[in-house]
């Protein structure tokens, strides 16, 4: 296990820096300036898109599919994976952060719209995501397959484990943590809780997100307001810090694999996900009546899980004047800082943040997982013919609770990286009928109409499930 995580450390090395980086900024910036700085342009529109209602209240909503992806993208590494890259790589990577999440965005509107021109016909709701715009797109079945596998294996291996491990980390602060028994009980505890809803179906899983989501988003954001207000005093001297490291690019090339360049960018990735391929598994249940609807939804929940609720953890733990350090990597940083102003109930705010930012993660990632199991099967499964897997996935949930925290880490980064490397050249060979669709929509915008879309409209020849 330890020469597989050296040789998988050593993959990320090379796949993040400088191939991905590079590509994730060089698309992101093509779709910002391709669809007129949508980020800005357009972001009153998506509040108001947001607020939609399906025609049939048995479909998924806008708002609905907003908590899946939103509950996939808001879990523990938006706290420890956040912590981890200020205390590995220094302030300058919240900044990275940042960035990431802007000009992501624009990636994230577009393979959600794309997942809605490409989506299918289900038993109950729409469903699709990249592999089927790969397969219709591209016309490529092959390199449908591969990315499914990918994120099966990222989502309901990699990234559950993780949040696993970083949930039980949490409770280590208390004196009846025993580190050869506690992982067991942590693990099992929620490896039986996360089965009870998954093995309930999609429905279960959408009921049970878009209560729980905006409920611990807001809390969450409201502690952390408290901090700053606490600490007002210390706030320019955080943001010069910031804008300070991020530059400091001597110090980034000296030691280029955890730089805060390098080491903000992979957090950011893995916790807003934007351009790598998930959230429009989630996007392309939505009933709505033209796709880039449920795109400016998407790249809201990119705004929100960086730009809000990363944002408000990198606060939470640098306005208190606790210093960063390797020493106090993940939730420690965070929970010392809070107990610096609230005692002990810091250290039990962050745990039950992370049990809840965990539970939802553990969902929503399988929500995703189930669309690409129905990928590779060439038809939408039963819920009976899910069981199987899903109790593996239960059970993973469990493992990951006592594996160790680098390996994981750095599995989850690698299969990140194999969707990212994926999706984001084909959003971009795909783009001419992505702006087409977004051109169609501003028309009918400007033309004072509820936008409707007819594929044929903007060229599209394919036989496709919807838009005819």
């Amino acid at each position: 296990m330890e020469n597989l995580n050296i040789i998988i450390g050593k993959i990320n090395t090379v796949l993040y820096f400088p191939i991905l980086v590079v590509l994730l900024i060089a698309v992101g910036l093509y779709f910002t300036i391709r669809t007129g700085f949508i980020q800005v342009s357009l972001l009153k529109e998506a509040f108001k898109v947001i607020k939609e209602k399906p025609k049939d209240e048995s479909d998924v909503s806008s708002f609905q599919a907003l908590m899946i992806s939103t509950a996939s993208r808001v879990g523990t590494g938006n706290i420890v994976g956040v912590s981890s890259a200020i205390c590995l790589g220094g302030y300058g990577a919240v900044f990275w952060m940042w960035l990431v999440a802007i000009i992501g965005s624009a990636s994230a509107f577009a393979e959600s719209t794309l997942a809605q021109i490409y989506k299918k016909k289900g038993k109950h709701s729409s469903y699709g995501g990249p592999s089927y715009y790969i397969e219709e797109g591209l016309k490529s079945r092959k390199l449908g397959v591969v990315f499914s596998i990918a994120l099966i294996v990222c989502y309901a291996v990699g990234f559950n484990m993780l949040a696993s491990f970083n949930l039980q980390s949490s409770f280590q602060s208390y004196g009846i943590y025993n580190p050869n028994i506690s992982p067991k009980i942590i693990g099992g505890f929620f490896a039986l809780a996360v089965a009870f809803v998954i093995l309930g179906g999609g429905k279960r899983i959408i009921k049970i997100t878009q209560n729980i989501v905006p409920f611990m988003g807001i809390i969450f954001v409201v502690v952390s307001l408290i901090m700053i207000i606490l600490n007002i005093g210390r706030i320019p001297e955080v943001f010069r810090k910031i804008i300070e490291d991020a530059f400091n690019f001597k110090a980034i090339f000296s030691g280029l694999a955890g730089s805060s360049m390098i080491l903000g960018m992979k957090r950011g990735l893995y916790s807003n996900e934007a351009g790598i391929g998930s959230a429009p598994n989630a996007a392309a249940a939505a009933e709505v009546s033209h796709p880039v609807k449920q795109g400016l939804v998407q790249m809201l929940s990119v705004f929100i899980d960086t730009l809000l609720i990363c944002s408000s953890t990198a606060f939470m733990g640098l306005s208190s004047g606790i210093d960063p350090s390797p020493a106090l990597e993940g939730a420690p940083f965070i929970q010392e800082a809070l107990a610096s102003v609230f005692g002990n109930l810091g250290y039990y705010f962050i745990s039950a943040s992370l049990v809840l930012f965990g539970f939802t993660t553990f969902i929503g990632n399988l929500y995703y997982v189930d669309s690409n199991f129905d990928y590779l099967a060439k038809r939408e499964l039963d819920e009976k013919q899910r069981i199987p897997y899903r109790i593996l996935a239960a059970f993973l949930i469990f493992f990951g609770a006592i594996q160790e925290q680098a390996f994981v880490w750095n599995l989850s980064d690698l299969f990140m990286g194999i969707m990212a490397l994926i999706n984001l050249p084909t959003i971009l060979i795909l783009s001419n009928k992505l702006l087409a669709c977004l051109k169609d929509y501003k028309t009918q915008i400007k033309e004072g109409k509820d936008p409707s879309f007819v594929a044929k409209d903007i060229g599209i020849k394919e036989e496709l499930d919807y838009w005819k």
